[in-house]
């Protein structure tokens, strides 16, 4: 599914509008009736609740007039408050409002500095608060008598149902400006907001639903959006096949180089969970020093000694049996746990420069090329870069808080300038691709924030592309798979206790779960 910015679902309206021919009084009424189905889903029907409507004087407003009025015309009690003058209000919010008013239901306004003591009544008394103060255009921060109002609703702890997107929240970013309201459901129209998918927004939302008002296909693909949500059917849809009279060569010869001293764990994780995702043959190739503990930690692995010079850090004098080996593979992968250093740095550029199987690139690697740019110019394949916040920073030479304040364009122009796939890690990781597409993942919580969890990342991705999934997709299924298995463990174990070792165990149940929504979808 496609994610839209304001300003690109405020032209899909106006195309909607003047070239379709639908008016915007269609519209506002499908979207109010959207409001009122899932209202009534929240709170058990309409019928005899009482219900407080709090409307802004834009279309959010003019939506919430219209859902009152189908409350009102479906036994509700409705008090509806209105935070500006009636008379700014203009257009299909205008009619909406004084339908409402010409049926009876009155419309008080609020344009004292305080909130009225009626309202503070209101409140107390009802079942449900219908917030439609403000929509995705809001761009200052919120202060006075809309501060005060939202502030009242949420230290209620009424339920809320939020009309497109939670009072106080950005469009764009997902930044709270100022304050917002905290909802039960958000039922936005048309397409998904970024601001709804994007921290802390996402965290205001609640149930987020996506209701149809008639837009028409053919003007949301006429303007080439490039954002999109990873859900569980786009990434069932990227699943490899798996032959019934399939070997284990045929489902992908995967390389992990890996390790050094007192980090081998990074590269079993990588390894375990490359096999737990389906790769038919893994391969370990780690410092020569340190391959007996791989041997003994990851039987199903295949262990390649690589030359370290005694030190259990690889060095330069191993790229010649590195170059024979990934003329075999199918994917390659490099990175956890390699320690840093000269010797490191040219391990990553050669394997660059040599590499002709698709290319995973992960921790100390990304390390390496953030000290040296011109490995990514080496290489001759394509890659997928695995950053979390800090190592971005070092590649883009911005700080952290740079790149965490627009994750999406940090990711989107190195992907574009440099040709290169990027896992931007972290909450709602970012996966943005070489033509400047962009997925933002769906799954995963605070309890994968934990060493080695991008470890197992970037084992999974190696083995989907090693069993023939293009690599960009491989990029983007594997952060849904990688982020599911870890919802799975934490319903078992919680948040807090997660290791990464629990997201490998859980990667199969993620798998079959996977799978079977991909056969319903056929069925």
């Amino acid at each position: 599914m496609k994610i839209v910015t304001p300003k690109q679902m405020n032209e899909i309206d106006r195309l909607t509008i003047s070239s379709i021919g639908i008016p915007g009084m269609v519209l506002m009424e499908n979207a109010a009736l959207a409001v009122v189905r899932e209202a009534s889903k929240l709170i058990g029907g309409l019928g005899r609740k009482k219900i407080l409507v709090v409307a802004g004087k834009g279309n959010n407003g003019g939506d919430a007039f219209a859902a009152a009025r189908h409350m009102y015309n479906c036994g509700a009690s409705v008090s509806v408050y209105l935070v500006a003058d009636s008379r700014g209000i203009t257009g299909d919010a205008a009619a909406n409002m004084n339908i409402l008013r010409n049926m009876g239901v009155e419309i008080i306004e609020l344009v004292q500095p305080s909130v009225p003591d009626a309202l503070k009544h209101h409140l107390s008394v009802s079942s449900l608060v219908v917030d439609g103060i403000f929509g995705t255009g809001l761009k200052g921060e919120v202060a006075g008598l809309p501060r005060a109002v939202i502030e009242l609703v949420n230290e209620s702890r009424k339920p809320v149902i939020s009309i497109d997107i939670p009072s106080g929240i950005c469009g764009n970013s997902g930044r709270v400006l100022g304050t917002c309201i905290t909802a039960a459901k958000t039922v936005t129209f048309g397409l998904p907001k970024l601001g709804l998918l994007l921290h802390p927004g996402c965290e205001h939302a609640g149930e987020l639903v996506v209701a149809d008002i008639s837009i028409p296909t053919g003007v949301i693909e006429g303007l080439h959006i490039k954002t999109n949500i990873t859900d569980m059917g786009l990434a069932s849809s990227m699943l490899p096949q798996r032959r019934s009279d399939g070997n284990k060569g045929d489902f992908g010869r995967v390389l992990i180089i890996s390790g050094s001293q007192g980090m081998t764990g990074a590269g079993y994780l990588a390894g375990e969970a490359a096999l737990r995702t389906g790769a038919g043959l893994v391969y370990l190739g780690v410092p020569a020093a340190l391959s007996s503990i791989y041997d003994v930690m990851l039987a199903e692995a295949v262990t390649i000694p690589l030359e370290d010079m005694g030190t259990g850090v690889l060095s330069p004098g191993c790229t010649g049996k590195l170059e024979e080996l990934m003329e075999r593979m199918s994917a390659v992968a490099i990175g956890p746990g390699l320690s840093g250093g000269a010797g490191v740095s040219a391990v990553v550029r050669h394997t660059a420069r040599f590499a002709r199987k698709p290319l995973i690139i992960d921790a100390d690697a990304i390390n390496a090329i953030a000290s040296d740019m011109s490995i990514l110019e080496a290489l001759n394949t394509k890659a997928v870069l695995t950053p979390h916040p800090g190592e971005m920073s070092r590649l883009c030479g911005i700080s952290i808080e740079e790149v965490q304040s627009d994750r999406i364009e940090t990711a989107r122009q190195f992907a574009l300038k440099w040709g290169v796939t990027v896992v931007l890690k972290g909450a709602r990781t970012v996966t943005a691709l070489p033509g400047g597409e962009i997925y933002i993942n769906t799954t995963g919580n605070a309890g994968m924030a934990t060493g080695g969890s991008g470890d197992v990342l970037t084992g999974v991705i190696a083995s989907l592309s090693g069993q023939g999934v293009p690599l960009e997709d491989a990029a983007v299924l594997g952060t849904y798979l990688h982020g599911l298995a870890g919802d799975r463990a934490a319903r078992v174990k919680g948040q807090h206790g997660l290791i990464a070792g629990d997201l490998v165990r859980h990667l199969p149940g993620a798998l079959k779960q996977l799978v079977k929504s991909k056969l319903d979808d056929y069925l």
